[in-house]
């Protein structure tokens, strides 16, 4: 049975919630030197940048309305195959400032369709 809008935008709300636990104590240092703890928001970000490519393909006008949404695909495409060329800190900036952003448009988005 095929997903809806809904649901991708609900994995996208709690991969971003993930994420904000995964790092909530944490440095960048402590980051940068855990495999598991990297391999965990690299995993949370794998899912909300499938869930964004996989919404923009039900609904591309609710996808255009992430910040980026294009460029979202693009950083799971790059931790999926370009694995070996991610710069940790980039991952950790990312997971700081956008993941964050990205949240809150999802939970506007989810409040708007909440009559539906």
């Amino acid at each position: 049975m095929p997903r809806s809008a809904r649901a991708y935008l609900e994995d996208i709300r709690d991969a971003c919630e993930g994420i904000g636990r995964i790092i909530g104590s944490t440095t960048m240092a402590d980051y940068v030197a855990d495999r598991v703890l990297r391999s965990a928001v690299e995993r949370e970000f794998m899912i909300i940048g499938e869930a964004v490519n996989r919404l923009g393909t039900l609904d591309a006008a609710l996808a255009a309305q992430l910040t980026g949404s294009r460029l979202i695909v693009d950083f799971r495409n790059r931790l999926a195959h370009e694995y070996h060329n991610i710069d940790d800190e980039m991952v950790w900036t990312i997971a700081q400032d956008d993941s964050p952003l990205l949240a809150s448009e999802v939970a506007a988005i989810l409040e708007g369709l909440a009559g539906d």
